[in-house]
């Protein structure tokens, strides 16, 4: 036991060693878990926020003007009154987002309750702000109308009054959510390519040979390579953690610190052994990167950080528990967010302690027959 600890323990060195000379293994991680969380977070706005509008106000009139004036700030920037064929060509070039066009006789026909129409125009290429900065545009029109015809801006008082409480991030910042997912996702990611990009670099380099006439076994060189590199990406989330998430984005985290980097070791020892598996039907990075594609996407698509599992078909929920990421998702919710305590989450633990250990018995046994084949 205590030769084979020895041997662990050299070789975990020897796959730190290599990665400190992988400068773009390194520059991976250090984008990951910095600039590639706070790139994740803006990049999908909180809400339709500084949208382009133009306006073609053909009409002319109080009414029309009443809603030319109700677009502003956050949500639309200052509206450019246009002609039509300056409406058509700043659509074109990417210069509004939205055009809502007036027609003649708008405010005349309104009065007369003729129901006219109004067209909206929206660059569709701009999916964000297109799909929820159309409804913004119809209620804010609806609603100047409304209040125009009643000549009163009192809205009537509803029968029901409903009294809403948000839980667990009451300014409903969205940012709070992505910060954190960003870094479940990029602890999944890293983990698949550290421990491959490993396997598949010790190949290409011919150190494989070398480990082949030493006196380690399988299962050492595997454990090594799982503890080195789950190590390096276990270090950085707690550094993401405590300077980018909790410093610069200034999320507020409202449970253990301590016990979600327990879970996240759960999670890295499924992950890491499923890299390395990856990485011993793989070739050549190329192919291990398309591989990786394919396991990556459906595991972060269909875990319930992107969308409810409750949203999904009842059988693909079901595949998915056997998913080391549903379980980590779930886990990563309830502590950061919630403030779970191991008393809530010792499902979730017991869950990535089972689907990794056969995860590595199932690869250490690949692992086996592939070193057998290189020998």
């Amino acid at each position: 036991m205590g030769r084979t600890l020895q041997n662990i323990y050299e070789l975990s060195v020897k796959e730190l060693r290599s990665l400190l000379r992988d400068r773009a293994m390194l520059i991976l991680i250090l984008w990951a878990f910095s600039i590639g969380i706070t790139a994740g977070t803006n990049a999908r706005p909180e809400s339709l926020q500084d949208a382009a509008i133009a306006i073609v106000d053909e009409d002319q009139s109080i009414l029309s003007n009443r809603i030319a004036d109700a677009f502003y700030p956050p949500y639309f920037v200052e509206p450019h009154m246009v002609s039509l064929d300056e409406a058509d060509y700043g659509l074109d070039q990417g210069q509004y987002t939205f055009v809502l066009n007036i027609p003649p006789n708008f405010e005349r026909d309104t009065l007369a309750g003729k129901r006219p129409l109004v067209q909206l125009n929206t660059d569709a290429t701009r999916m964000t702000q297109a799909f929820s900065g159309s409804s913004y545009v119809q209620q804010i029109v609806l609603g100047q109308v409304g209040e125009y015809l009643q000549r009163s801006r009192q809205a009537a008082a509803p029968p029901v009054e409903l009294n809403m409480r948000v839980r667990f991030n009451p300014s409903l910042t969205k940012a709070w959510f992505e910060s954190v997912l960003q870094v479940v996702n990029n602890i999944t990611m890293l983990s698949l390519v550290l421990t491959g990009a490993a396997l598949i670099r010790e190949r290409e380099h011919g150190t494989v040979e070398h480990l082949l006439v030493m006196p380690v076994t399988p299962f050492e060189i595997m454990t090594s390579k799982v503890l080195a590199m789950g190590l390096v990406v276990l270090i950085a989330t707690a550094l993401a953690l405590q300077f980018v998430v909790q410093g610069w984005l200034g999320v507020p985290i409202q449970g253990s610190v301590l016990l979600f980097l327990f879970g996240t070791t759960l999670h890295l020892f499924s992950m890491t052994s499923m890299g390395i598996f990856l990485g011993t039907i793989a070739r050549s990075m190329p192919q291990f990167a398309l591989l990786m594609i394919m396991v990556f996407l459906p595991m972060n698509l269909l875990s319930g950080g992107q969308t409810p599992r409750e949203n999904m078909p009842q059988i693909i929920q079901d595949i998915m528990l056997a998913a080391p990421t549903t379980h980590f998702v779930s886990m990563a919710q309830a502590i950061l967010f919630r403030g779970a305590g191991l008393e809530t989450v010792w499902p979730q633990f017991l869950a990535l302690l089972v689907i990794g250990g056969l995860f590595f018995g199932f690869t250490l046994s690949r692992f086996r027959r592939t070193i057998g084949d290189m020998a």
